[in-house]
């Protein structure tokens, strides 16, 4: 009988050293990268372990990924680049021409809203305009821009793959009395209002003071929920540097201003108006007779609200329509691309950015914004903000609770401050 033969197989694995530098424990991102890591049946060993220790001390890692094959490796590094990992080594950006108008290359980098930096001629370049589901454009003058599909022209150098291209994940502020800080658990109904109403009121304080920019993202629950008045005493007292939303937020507003009712509905108790049902059509009708908004106020027939105090104050704001809006208004851009490039133009420097009970114009605002805005959303549906979260605004954070009473509590603890 012949002995048995013992025959071992050795398993191949593949390797990566990879690197992350900044706030990558507060943001979570050292987190994830692991979790990435292991979900995808991949391993990972520390090799270096800076840890910041003050609230302004960066970290930094030095990471070896393990995977059993080369293409599971591949899949890995692929998952946590938009965390913030890079190559050790990092090679430079490979770059290729577009080959026609609207058209970009196959392998296109679709780009995150987080900071971005792209390796290439030995040296990192600062991506500007950062928005996600965009590509970089790469100038003859050397500098790198986030630019929509709509606005590539044929030979524009678009960077391909993800080879030099380094994601910044945004640090979470340590502080205690930062709304960042208060909220990071994502949103609840279940946090003290008037605390969190302090805390959004302080940003909002000191994002004048700082001469930062505040704009407002915001639907018809705004007027609906009787918190139009504070809206338009924000502004007044210029807290707000402009207005985002739709045909809704604009006819609704309004007609409660001329009429007192919203939908039909008087605002100070809930009640019905005899044929209130024509009000809001009557709304539109009478925008039209005077031409515009702004006519409207000039005209002295519109004499308070949110866009009667935009229009005194000379604060910008841009109404996208849609396919369902009544009318629209002669001042709803109806033409959605044109719309969107008038949203943009308005959040250019946008320090805060309040997004209040209006999930699509939210969805949509965050896609534009880079991660470095403060997003604060505030809906009386947990939905919308998980719904903005999903769609890659994970760093939106959110408060649960019905507008009509948040808002003035707001601005009560904005005129605290300014007493203060």
């Amino acid at each position: 009988m012949k002995p048995y033969s013992v025959v071992v197989y050795e398993m191949s694995t593949e390797t990566k050293t990879v690197e992350m530098r900044g706030h990558i424990i507060d943001s979570m991102a050292l987190a994830r990268v692991m979790n990435k890591i292991i979900g995808r049946g991949g391993s990972y060993e520390f090799l270096q372990f800076d840890v910041g220790v003050k609230d302004t001390d960066i970290s930094y890692l030095k990471l070896q990924v393990t995977a059993d094959n080369t293409t599971l490796l591949d899949e890995i590094l692929d998952d946590i680049h938009r965390e913030g990992a890079i190559d050790i080594d990092p090679k430079s950006a490979t770059i290729k021409p577009a080959p026609k108008d609207m058209t970009l290359p196959m392998d296109f980098y679709s780009t995150t809203n987080n900071e971005t930096r792209i390796f290439y001629d030995n040296h990192w370049i600062l991506v500007q305009k950062q928005m996600m589901d965009k590509c970089i454009v790469l100038r003859d003058d050397n500098t790198a821009v986030c630019t929509p599909i709509r606005d590539v022209h044929q030979g524009d150098e678009i960077v391909c793959g993800e080879d030099g291209v380094h994601v910044i994940v945004p640090r979470r502020p340590r502080k205690t009395t930062d709304t960042f800080a208060f909220m990071n658990s994502g949103s609840s109904s279940e946090r003290p209002t008037l605390n969190i109403a302090r805390r959004v009121a302080q940003d909002i304080y000191n994002a004048k003071k700082n001469n930062g920019r505040v704009i407002i993202v915001g639907g018809p629950a705004i007027v609906h929920t009787g918190g139009s008045p504070s809206i338009s005493a924000m502004i007044r007292h210029g807290y707000i540097n402009g207005i985002l939303a739709g045909n809704a937020l604009a006819v609704h507003d309004i007609e409660s201003s001329i009429y007192g009712t919203s939908l039909g509905m008087r605002i100070k108790d809930a009640t019905p108006v005899s044929k209130g049902h024509r009000n809001h059509m009557d709304t539109v009708n009478e925008v039209f007779t005077y031409g515009s908004i702004r006519q409207m106020v000039d005209a002295g027939r519109l004499q308070k609200g949110i866009f009667y105090e935009c229009v005194k104050n000379n604060i910008p704001f841009v109404l996208a329509g849609s396919i369902r809006d009544d009318g629209p208004l002669p001042d709803v851009i109806t033409d959605v691309v044109q719309a969107q490039r008038k949203y943009k133009e308005l959040l250019k420097g946008a320090t805060l950015v309040l997004m209040i009970s209006t999930m699509l114009h939210s969805i949509a605002v965050g896609n534009m914004l880079p991660s470095t805005v403060q997003i604060i959303a505030v809906d009386i549906n947990q939905s919308t903000v998980t719904k903005l979260v999903d769609r890659g605004t994970w760093h939106a954070l959110g408060i649960v609770t019905d507008v009509g009473a948040f808002l003035p509590l707001v601005l009560q603890e904005i005129q605290q401050q300014e007493s203060t």
